[in-house]
C-alpha cells in the first residue's frame, strides 16, 4: 500500500496553493485530478488584494504581475445608447498597510500554470488521470482507492474537488442553497477581430445581455451571453455579438467555454475527522464579484499550516479552528455576491462597480477560537484582525513588516522591545522601537507600524503564519504569550535559555 501525509483530491487553484503550503512545511503530499489535462480556461480571472498578499508570500506574485494587468474601462450599451461607461473600480495608491490595493486580472489557468512552477520548485507535481474512486477512514489513517484500484494511505485528506465534490458526497454532507435554473450564461474564450482591446464591452438588447472582454496577457477575447441555450460554435458567437453590438465582429475560434447557473450553496461542515473540504467543494457562490476562486485560496492559506502543525506534534485541537473560521466567511461572500447578482438581473450598472469590500481585506477572525484579545486596553486592531504592513529599517536598510512574517513561522511584533528572547522555539520575534536601537531591532522611521497597529507605547502582536493576529497583549506578558502559542507550535516545550 502507497503512503503519504496527505492527500489532496483536486488540483485547482484551492488544491495547488495547499500544496505549495505543505511542500514548504516539509509536509509529504499527492495531488491528484482526475482530468486528462490542465484546465485551460479564464474562469476565474480577477484576484482580490488579500489574495495577492498570499501570493506574494507564496513567492509568486511577480509572475502573475506579468502575466496579466490592473483592468480596464468598461462601456455598457442599453439598446444601443450608452447608459454607463467607467472602470469596475478606481486605481488606489499603495498605502502603508496595504502594499497591494487592487484587484489584478490573470486568466485562472495562467495562475495555475504559475502554482504548478512554484509548486515543482518544493519537488511536487500535479499527478493527473488520477480519480479518487472512494474511502474509508480509522482513528490514524485515511485510506483512500484510486479508479485503477490502487490503495493509498495518509493521515489527512482534503477534497478540493470542485462543487460536485466527490469527497464532500462520500461523507455525506449537505451542500445547502439553491441553483437559479432560469439565470445562467455561456462563457467563452475566443480568437476574434473587429474589437479594440483598450476596453470591455457590454450590451443590453431584448432582455439579453453580451459582453467581450479582452482577456489580459493574452490576444483572446472573453464573450458572455445569457443566452446559455445555445452552441459555443465560432458562428454562433459572431451572431449573438453582431446582433447585440452592430459591430462587423469576427469570431474565428473558440478556445474554450463553459455555462454556468446562479448557485449559491455552503457546505453544512468542513470536516469528517480525518477528512477535510476547502474552496468550491465547501462553498458555490455566483461569478458576481468574483469571490470564488479568492476564498477557496484563504481557505487553503488558513488549512496548511495548521495541517501541518498538528503533523509534526501541536494540539489536534487546531484543525477544528478550520470550519470555525473559514465557514463564516464563505456564508458572508455567498450574501454578497447574490446581492450584486440581484444587481445584475435588474441590469443594474453598479453591479459591475467592484468597492473596497470585495478586496477581502477587511475580512477577519475576531472572536473565533485562535483570537485572544488580552490587552486592558485594546487598540483599533484587535486579536483575529488582518497584520498590516508597514515599511520601516532594519540595520539601516529599508524593510517591510510583511518581509519579516511571511513564510512558514509564527511570529511576535514586540512594540517597544521590552520582551527580549521569549525563549520559545519556532517563534520569529522582532522588537519594533521608535529610534535607534540594537542590531536587528525593527525601526519605525516614520511611524507607519505604530500607526497601522494601533500602538500608543508597548504592546505585543503575536502574527499567525496566515498573516492574522493570533494573540495581542500587554508588554511583557510572556506568560500570556507561552499559555496561548506552545500548545500550537510543532515543538511540544520552550527551550531553555540562559
Amino acid at each position: 500500500m502507497q503512503e503519504t501525509e496527505v492527500l489532496i483530491a483536486g488540483a485547482g487553484p484551492t488544491g495547488l496553493v495547499l500544496a505549495c503550503e505543505l511542500a514548504r512545511r516539509g509536509i509529504g503530499f499527492r495531488i491528484i485530478d482526475k482530468a486528462t489535462e490542465h484546465f485551460g480556461g479564464s474562469r476565474a480571472d480577477g484576484i482580490h488584494p488579500r489574495t495577492l498578499e498570499v501570493f506574494a508570500d507564496l513567492g509568486v506574485l511577480d509572475e502573475l504581475r506579468a502575466a496579466g494587468d490592473g483592468g480596464i474601462p468598461l462601456r455598457k450599451y442599453d439598446d444601443g445608447d450608452l447608459v454607463w461607461e467607467g472602470r469596475p473600480s478606481e486605481p488606489a495608491p499603495p498605502a502603508p498597510g496595504v502594499p497591494h490595493p487592487d484587484p489584478w486580472f490573470v486568466p485562472q489557468f495562467r495562475t495555475e500554470e504559475i502554482l504548478r512552477k512554484a509548486l515543482a520548485g518544493y519537488g511536487g507535481q500535479v499527478e493527473l488521470g488520477v480519480e479518487l474512486r472512494e474511502f474509508h477512514q480509522g482513528d490514524r489513517h485515511v485510506t483512500a482507492v484510486l479508479a485503477d484500484g490502487t490503495e493509498l494511505r495518509a493521515h489527512y485528506l482534503v477534497g478540493a474537488d470542485g462543487g460536485g465534490s466527490t469527497v464532500r458526497r462520500a461523507l455525506g454532507i449537505g451542500f445547502h442553497g439553491e441553483t437559479d435554473e432560469t439565470t445562467g450564461a455561456l462563457i467563452a474564450d475566443v480568437r476574434l477581430s473587429g474589437l479594440d482591446r483598450d476596453r470591455a464591452l457590454a450590451w443590453s438588447r431584448g432582455g439579453e445581455m453580451v459582453s467581450a472582454q479582452p482577456l489580459a496577457g493574452t490576444e483572446l477575447f472573453t464573450v458572455t451571453t445569457s443566452r446559455d441555450d445555445i452552441t459555443a460554435t465560432p458562428s454562433a458567437l459572431q451572431e449573438r455579438l453582431r446582433w447585440a453590438s452592430g459591430l462587423d465582429v469576427r469570431v474565428h475560434e473558440v478556445h474554450w467555454n463553459s455555462t454556468w447557473r446562479a448557485n449559491a450553496r455552503l457546505a453544512e461542515r468542513y470536516r469528517d475527522g480525518r477528512v477535510l473540504i476547502a474552496g468550491d467543494a465547501a462553498h458555490v457562490c455566483p461569478p458576481t464579484g468574483g469571490q470564488g476562486m479568492n476564498t477557496g485560496v484563504q481557505d487553503a492559506y488558513n488549512l496548511g499550516w495548521k495541517i501541518a502543525a498538528v503533523l509534526r506534534g501541536a494540539d489536534p485541537a487546531l484543525l477544528e479552528t478550520y470550519e470555525a473560521e473559514r465557514r463564516p466567511v464563505a456564508r458572508g461572500v455567498l450574501e454578497l455576491s447574490g446581492r450584486l447578482l440581484d444587481l445584475l438581473r435588474e441590469d443594474d450598472s453598479e453591479a459591475h462597480v467592484r468597492g473596497p469590500e470585495l478586496n477581502q481585506l477587511g475580512l477577519h477572525y475576531r472572536g473565533g477560537p485562535l483570537s485572544a484579545e488580552e490587552r486592558g486596553e485594546p487598540g483599533p486592531l484587535r486579536a483575529g484582525d488582518r497584520a498590516p504592513d508597514a515599511p520601516c529599517e532594519r540595520d539601516g536598510a529599508a524593510v517591510r513588516l510583511f518581509e519579516l512574517f511571511g513564510g512558514t513561522r509564527w511570529t511576535l511584533l514586540d512594540f517597544g522591545g521590552s520582551l527580549g528572547d521569549p525563549g520559545i522555539a519556532d517563534l520569529d520575534v522582532h522588537a519594533v522601537v521608535r529610534g535607534a536601537g540594537r542590531p536587528g531591532d525593527v525601526v519605525d522611521v516614520h511611524g507607519h507600524a505604530r500607526t497601522g497597529y494601533g500602538v500608543g507605547a508597548a504592546a505585543l502582536f503575536l502574527i499567525r503564519p496566515d498573516g492574522y493576529l493570533g494573540w495581542c497583549g500587554d508588554a511583557g506578558d510572556l506568560a500570556g504569550l507561552r499559555s496561548y502559542l506552545l500548545p500550537k507550535l510543532n515543538a511540544p516545550a520552550p527551550r531553555v535559555t540562559g
